[in-house]
């Protein structure tokens, strides 16, 4: 028997208390909002409940004898104004934005969609949808979990993982069959001794919340698999779940965190599943269209699109930042949460069209006391106007940084003029992020992420092969920074699988040994090919599948390994300020940077200006310990060159680190090079060297793979 009270506003979504559940929603347009009921294997609802009460916008009432594990959705009533940015239509089931688990899939059909689809886009289509619905699932109250408290490594000692869960487990043979590709394969030993072996601090997972299939992709037979298209904000998405249902994610993300290895979230906040004014209704077009995205003030029938995703949510609204807030804090606080990568983060910085770093959204960030102490990183650009903001969000926030990866990339494809990119990268991008008064850790480093070529990609093709993905090869972008050494993708010619090998490394090298965080790809360290598809976001099969069977570099994963291990040690490497190139022994001539010339000289503005300059040297030290002191050689130019160790910088100096070697570590013992004498540094090489007194295998347990 359901009993119906007014209930009350706060919080927003269904809550169960042990007697019932109570129901909020926001709207501030409806003129009035029903709850439907559904049982399983039904097509429509068994019940039908008008919210009674309406408080400062927010329907809301008490159903007495619903329990836990009840469907549910909402059909919202209100003016049918499209011209006016009204698009309510009650014949259409939506989603509850703060509903905690999602169950079934959207089954594709022009029922759908609040209009006559294929007719005129302002005349309502009456039709029931809830039959092509999925529901909502009311969920028991979240109970404490001490052991789903994060990690909280310091940012300085951080090593991102970007990886899809399906993708990194699918294939794995240690893990049951069944449990492949969920969350809870996550939590298999396997998987966690690979990335501890790796020295990975933080996996970051492409998203999880609810998501849907685009309609297109499903008639081509495929699949939305990167998760780009947020259905709901607070609900994991329920294909990965397995039979551990929400549990498996809770239960893998306890044993990441008994591993040392902390769990971040790629969120989309930016745009929903429901596309621009011709898209379907499932949540929030249903719930207030005027309310949940920007529209047009010219024509408020049309969305704004700075996502090239058809919409643009709109944080700007106060209840729309609400329901971004409260499902960050969920997700710490449920989920045990330690960092989020916020996709086309410039759309959230919008206040309300034009990017400020005092928008509301950033301050509100900064003030959350739960917020406050996870670890945020902004995808800095959307594709609005002015929306390209690297360098340009608040203290507190890291970004993804494209210029360090453009840079390297070039730098080793044998690009002129990217000797100064190259280096600005490796100092930490101070020209970009010390104007917003941020440290080197504001800059995330990377060579490759889900969104381009994988590390083996770019040094195998030139051009995109995207035919898969059935576009006719139009989609993702061409601005590759790659080279595929004489033969496009696959080849049997070992020399030229050689040096795909050696430029592999030294990309790795130069991200590892760069001043900020460094950000790997899921199976960059397994040489992982995508078959030259840079936008593989509708391949659910082998294209984005890690192959766990075949490892066609078997010595990469050990470089990473040690490669990881050696900035571990090397607190030089992790440094929390800039360069300045101020003395750090006053009574030494060092600082804490020197550019070098393979002449034995410190760099002039000659060799800056030198466009094909293709060899330097950097001598770093400890802001906290002059006796630490690291020297980098980098020459990407294809012979070898004597580098000559200048008397300024000290020594005698011990290679330990050296990219002409497949597993990377020198062999212990390798003999000592005196100050002013000449090393031999090999064409397309990074040779690490040390002077006495500055630990490589102490301090942090530097034990090479071999």
């Amino acid at each position: 028997m359901i009993a119906v009270d007014d209930g009350v506003p706060a919080p927003l979504g269904a809550h169960f208390d042990g007697r019932g559940v109570n129901f909020a929603l926001f709207s501030e347009h409806a003129t009035a909002v029903d709850v439907c009921l559904f049982e399983a294997g039904e097509r429509h609802e068994t019940r039908t409940v008008r919210l009674p009460c309406r408080t400062d916008d927010v329907w809301h009432g008490y159903l007495r004898g619903v329990l836990p594990g009840q469907l549910y959705g909402y059909r919202v009533h209100g003016p049918w104004d499209p011209a006016s940015g009204h698009r309510f239509n009650a014949s259409k089931l939506v989603l509850d934005p703060y509903a905690r688990e999602i169950r079934g899939r959207i089954r594709w059909h022009d029922a759908l969609y609040s209009h006559r689809r294929g007719g005129r886009e302002d005349r309502i289509d009456r039709r029931d949808s809830a039959v092509y619905m999925p529901k909502c699932v009311v969920t028991a109250p979240e109970v404490p979990d001490l052991a789903l408290t994060p990690v909280r490594r310091p940012l300085a000692e951080t090593v991102v993982y970007e990886a899809h869960v399906k993708a990194l487990t699918r294939t794995h043979p240690d893990i049951p069959e069944a449990e492949r590709g969920t969350y809870g394969a996550l939590a298999h030993p396997a998987i966690i001794a690979h990335l501890v072996r790796l020295g990975v601090t933080a996996l970051e997972l492409l998203p999880i919340h609810a998501f849907a299939d685009d309609r297109f992709l499903v008639e081509k037979g495929l699949v939305n698999f990167w998760g780009y298209q947020p259905l709901g904000y607070f609900a994991p998405e329920p294909r990965y779940l397995g039979e551990g249902g929400l549990g498996g994610l809770k239960a893998a993300i306890r044993e990441l965190n008994a591993a040392g290895i902390e769990t971040w979230l790629d969120v989309v906040y930016n745009h929903t599943a429901e596309g621009d004014h011709t898209g379907p209704t499932l949540s929030f077009r249903g719930i207030d269209n005027a309310s949940y995205y920007k529209l047009d003030p010219a024509d408020p029938r049309r969305t704004i699109d700075c996502t090239g995703c058809g919409n643009t949510f709109d944080a700007s609204h106060p209840r729309v930042m609400q329901l971004v807030l409260d499902s960050l804090r969920h997700w710490v606080t449920a989920y045990g949460i330690a960092g989020f990568r916020f996709d086309l983060a410039s759309s959230l910085g919008r206040a309300p069209f034009a990017f400020t770093p005092q928008a509301a959204f950033f301050q509100a960030v900064a003030q959350d006391p739960v917020l406050a102490r996870v670890k945020m990183v902004a995808e800095p650009w959307d594709i609005g106007e002015g929306g390209y903001q690297l360098g340009g969000y608040p203290r507190g926030w890291s970004e993804w940084n494209d210029k360090f990866r453009d840079a390297a990339r070039g730098f080793w494809k044998g690009d002129s003029g990217t000797l100064a990119k190259v280096t600005q990268g490796l100092t930490g991008s101070r020209e970009v992020f010390a104007p917003s008064r941020r440290s080197p850790l504001a800059s995330v480093n990377f060579i490759a992420s889900h969104d381009g070529f994988t590390l083996a990609d770019t040094v195998a093709y030139e051009q995109k092969h995207n035919e898969a993905n059935g576009e006719d090869n139009r989609d993702g972008h061409n601005h590759n920074v790659s080279r595929n050494y004489g033969v496009e993708g696959d080849t049997d010619d070992t020399a030229i699988l050689a040096l795909r090998a050696r430029q592999k490394r030294n990309m790795l090298a130069t991200m590892m040994l760069a001043q900020g965080v460094p950000m790997l790809l899921m199976g960059d360290e397994r040489s992982r090919s995508q078959g030259g598809n840079n936008n593989a976001y509708a391949q659910d099969n082998p294209t984005s599948w890690m192959d766990w069977s075949v490892d066609p570099d078997p010595a990469l994963t050990d470089f990473v390994a040690n490669l990881l291990a050696l900035r571990r040690a090397q607190p030089a490497l992790r440094r929390r300020r800039f360069f300045t190139g101020a003395l750090i022994d006053p009574d030494e001539p060092l600082r804490d940077v020197h550019w070098l010339s393979p002449e034995g000289t410190e760099m002039e503005g000659r060799h800056w200006s030198d466009d094909g300059l293709q060899v330097f040297g950097m001598q770093i030290g400890n802001d906290g310990d002059p006796g630490d002191r690291l020297l980098m050689l980098f020459n990407a130019g294809e012979g070898a060159v004597p580098f000559r160790l200048a008397p300024v910088v000290g020594g005698p100096w011990t290679p330990v680190f050296d990219t002409g070697e497949p597993a990377g570590a020198r062999a212990p013992g390798t003999p000592a090079v005196e100050s002013g004498a000449a090393v031999p540094l090999p064409g397309r090489t990074v040779l690490v060297l040390t002077a006495p007194g500055t630990e490589t295998g102490n301090r942090g347990g530097w034990v090479p793979e071999r």
